[in-house]
């Protein structure tokens, strides 16, 4: 009886043995799959420069203002971009001169900032808005005094 048994022991062993096959490597893992594509942008924004803003609505709209303007205001209307936070970075020539965060509550939105313009600070401004990840969603260039 202990013979059939380890003949059969035996046979077990010898079948794991010859199924297991030490001489190959492992299959390579596949490839990530590729990075899908950014989705597009959906936020909308129309802008415009502007001396003041009456009822949610800008007022005396423009792109060159003279020397005694006081105060610029960038308004602007913006869709697909609820819950976000837009930045008006204002800049005058190449000099970053205002960074004015602004949370969009719903879509659409309206909303603005303003920019102390002092009587010497002539010349060309521009005022970017950036998105959260810094892109610019829109660019606006503007004069003082000229």
């Amino acid at each position: 009886m202990k013979a059939p048994l380890v003949l059969l022991l035996m046979a077990g062993l010898a079948a794991r043995a010859a199924a297991q096959d030490t001489t190959s490597k492992p299959a390579p893992a596949p490839p990530p799959p590729p990075a899908a594509a950014a989705a597009p942008s959906t936020v909308n924004v129309e802008a415009v420069l502007a001396r003041s803003v009456a009822d949610r609505a800008p007022q005396d709209t423009g792109t060159a203002f003279p020397d005694s303007v006081g105060t610029v205001v960038l308004w602007m209307r913006v869709t697909g971009a609820g819950g976000q936070t837009l930045h008006h970075v204002w800049f005058h020539g190449d000099d970053n001169v205002g960074d004015v965060p602004l949370t969009v509550g719903g879509s659409p939105w309206r909303t603005w900032s303003r920019k102390s313009v002092p009587a010497d600070a002539k010349g060309a401004w521009h005022v970017e808005i950036r998105d959260e990840g810094g892109n610019v969603l829109k660019r606006i260039d503007f004069t003082v005094g000229q």
